[in-house]
């Protein structure tokens, strides 16, 4: 009997084992997925330069400061230019200008010697002493442009000549590569970057920049009052006859005075006579 049990108790015991080890062990949980990194957004390219840098700009030379005849005299052929802000004495102006504006800058669109003697022959010295200054006043913006902003200009762009917000104005326009200045009177292109930093920009221009207002023609002085004109021939042969006619009158008149007055004496003497002759 006891040998049944144990049997009994044997077969379940190998029943159970070979179950348990015929199920599949239980699947793990799967590990948290890992979150992609964040793809780093790509830097934003710097703004391309609308006006390329001259071979010979000075602009990585901290010597020159920003002495503006110093930094022409190196970039070489803008002498006209050095003269006339001399002569003009607008330098000084521009200097001054430069030390109290360090926030907003300055913008000088300089013309080199060609484009000076583009211009007719003795015009600079057919100004007066005001519109050379104007003239040179409006080659400074009075603000600083980098190389890539030109085209966030707001038009018409005003310059140190523009003593009222209608007063020498110029238009900008930036497309491509290029930026192009009207007056009204001249265009003009950027063709290069002269010096630049963080508050003055030099760019070179290929002409000089005349002001619409320098070729507005003249207001005419009034014309003055036309003379009367002189009368006829006839009236005045008339005005002739008549002083003739009064002349004459008046002659007459003159002589019959003189005949009644030398009767008058004669007939008076014959009188007297006759008395004394009486009386004798």
């Amino acid at each position: 009997m006891k040998q049944i049990i144990f049997f009994c108790l044997l077969v379940i015991f190998a029943h159970i084992s070979t179950t348990t080890l015929a199920q599949s062990p239980a699947a793990a949980p799967k590990a948290a997925a890992k979150p992609a990194p964040a793809t780093p957004a790509p830097a934003t390219a710097p703004a391309k330069p609308l006006v390329p840098s001259l071979p010979q700009s000075p602009s990585s030379d901290t010597s020159s400061g920003q002495d503006i005849i110093k930094i022409l005299r190196k970039a070489k052929s803008f002498n006209a230019l050095i003269r006339l802000l001399k002569t003009t004495q607008i330098i000084n102006q521009i200097n001054a200008q430069l030390v109290t504006t360090k926030n907003g800058g300055l913008t000088i669109l300089a013309p080199d010697d060609g484009a000076f003697s583009q211009l007719k022959a003795g015009y600079f010295n057919s100004l007066g002493e005001r519109q050379q200054k104007e003239l040179i006043q409006f080659h400074v913006l009075p603000v600083y442009v980098s190389s890539s902003n030109f085209d966030s200009l707001s038009n018409p762009v005003l310059t140190l000549a523009s003593d009222s917000p209608s007063g020498y104005q110029m238009n900008v326009t930036a497309y491509g590569n290029s930026v192009n200045i009207s007056t009204g009177s001249v265009n003009a292109t950027l063709t290069g970057i002269v010096y630049s930093d963080k508050t003055l920009a030099i760019y070179h221009v290929d002409k000089v920049l005349i002001p619409l207002d320098f070729s507005k023609p003249k207001a005419l002085a009034p014309s003055p009052a036309l003379a009367k004109a002189p009368k006829a021939d006839k009236d005045n042969s008339s005005s002739d006859d008549d002083q003739a006619s009064s002349t004459k009158a008046t002659s007459g008149a003159i002589s019959l005075l003189g005949l009644q007055g030398t009767m008058f004496v004669s007939l008076f003497v014959g009188l007297v006579a006759t008395i004394l002759t009486i009386s004798s």
